[in-house]
């Protein structure tokens, strides 16, 4: 019983920003799992690499283009017969003073991780809603809820506290419907991006790991369960749920 739960074997899963990272090991994990997956990247040699390792299937897709968006989701379900999990992965960080901010740092954050998350929710929605079936995860984050220290950055914060919300409502409207809608909000992830902010800012790394109960950042492949489980039929009773996967650094 546990383990059909779990199986997402027949099902068609799209995963954004999936090239590396975080997204790669959820995408690594829905195949692992049995789905057919689809790698949404707009770098296309990130995309294709990934996609050959894990299995899958990739497209170069720019998220910040609706239309695009649209006509990509639209042409998979068509493809595959249905669209039936949607991980919205792709996003930024920018570490910059809140009075030094500019309107274009602002926007450029704000788009990819707020804006670019809703076109591809509404575009999967859209499709899960004709199918009567589906669920989609967006990747917010722990600073969606806690203001991180030592770094500034309050575009980012705001992004994912938008996420956060975005889910909490679309799931509301879309309950009734048979389309499911959470968030996982990761603390500090060990990503290639993040090991380099280890080396540069050693004194903010030390703190992150101080300040974590657990002692340590994540590593990506432990954030990858949390998908597996929200887009499977043992997360049947989910939506609108935030699911925070932070060692614990939300608790103090």
């Amino acid at each position: 019983m546990v383990n059909q739960v779990f199986d997402l074997t027949g099902k068609t899963a799209v995963v954004t920003g999936a090239g590396q990272g975080i997204g790669l090991e959820i995408a690594r994990g829905l195949a692992l799992s049995g789905a057919t997956v689809v790698i949404a990247e707009i770098n296309a040699a990130s995309g294709q690499a990934a996609a050959t390792e894990i299995g899958g299937h990739s497209i170069e897709l720019n998220v910040l283009d609706s239309a695009a968006v649209s006509s990509a989701f639209t042409k998979i379900a068509a493809d595959h017969g249905s669209l039936d999990i949607v991980v919205n992965n792709a996003g930024m960080a920018r570490n910059v003073a809140a009075e030094e901010e500019t309107d274009e740092g602002w926007r450029q954050v704000l788009g990819l991780n707020l804006d670019a998350v809703f076109w591809c929710a509404r575009a999967a929605g859209q499709i899960m809603l004709a199918q009567g079936k589906g669920s989609i995860i967006n990747i917010a984050s722990m600073s969606g809820l806690i203001v991180n220290r030592p770094q500034n950055q309050v575009a980012y914060n705001v992004s994912k506290a938008g996420v956060i919300m975005l889910t909490k409502s679309m799931a509301t409207e879309w309950a009734t419907r048979g389309v499911r809608v959470n968030s996982i909000s990761p603390g500090y992830v060990g990503t290639a991006l993040l090991r380099e902010v280890e080396q540069k800012s050693p004194d903010w790394f030390a703190t992150w790991t101080r300040d974590t109960p657990l002692g340590r950042v994540a590593e990506p492949a432990e954030i990858a369960p949390a998908a597996i489980f929200l887009a499977s039929d043992a997360a049947s009773y989910v939506t609108g749920s935030n699911l925070v996967v932070d060692g614990g650094f939300t608790a103090w």
